[in-house]
């Protein structure tokens, strides 16, 4: 593969991992909720959703969710639902201070990889962005699985970095909250967070 065409690849991925989107919103909120050690989990999950988007882009589903209106509208909705329902859980979350005093409750390494891991799949543009994206990148004459051997491990540890640096961003917040008031402060904003994101995705259209 051509150096710079990596290089242009490098940018465009670090540009499209720096805008804020639902899943990172998800993961700040879940962050500053579940503290030190959250990040890992969440960023296994972004990327197994990542990997699952391109899959299904990669054997046509991404060209089928174009063009059928029916079909991306379901992937929306199940996106949408998560969301608010995430949200709406952690808004209304009670906190006392017999929890903040030990740790607050936390949600299992599994139940981290799962929602962050839902929220990427069920994210429509996500595989239509692979199906419209890759491509761009990879060299007609060239080994096909040569070049995705390249492109994708690129893209897993840019994507699993930027996900590590919005939680530890957000973990760090959430530490240095720890009265009570504070805290339900903070699953007020977490939970509108995501209820937002589930109206931003609401919004989305093909």
């Amino acid at each position: 593969m051509n150096i710079e065409i990596w290089f242009t690849f490098v940018i465009a991925v670090i540009t499209f991992c720096a805008i804020p989107g639902p899943t990172a919103l998800l993961v700040i909120a879940q962050a500053m909720k579940n503290g030190k050690g959250s990040g890992i989990p969440m960023a296994i999950g972004v990327i197994l959703g990542c990997l699952t988007s391109m899959t299904l882009s990669l054997v046509g589903l991404g060209a089928i969710l174009m063009t059928s209106s029916t079909l991306f509208l379901l992937f929306k909705w199940l996106g949408v639902g998560y969301l608010v329902y995430l949200g709406i859980k952690t808004f209304f979350e009670k906190t006392s201070d017999i929890e903040i005093d030990k740790n607050p409750v936390k949600l299992s390494y599994k139940k981290l990889i799962v929602s962050t891991y839902c929220v990427t799949t069920l994210n429509p543009k996500g595989i239509i962005f692979f199906v419209a994206f890759f491509p761009q990148f990879i060299e007609i004459g060239s080994s096909f699985y040569i070049q995705m051997l390249i492109l994708v491990p690129t893209f897993v540890v840019i994507l699993g970095s930027s996900i590590l640096l919005y939680s530890l961003f957000a973990e760090k917040v959430g530490d240095k909250i720890k009265s009570v008031k504070a805290r339900k402060k903070m699953n007020r904003i977490g939970g509108g967070a995501l209820v937002g994101a589930g109206l931003i995705t609401a919004t989305i259209e093909k």
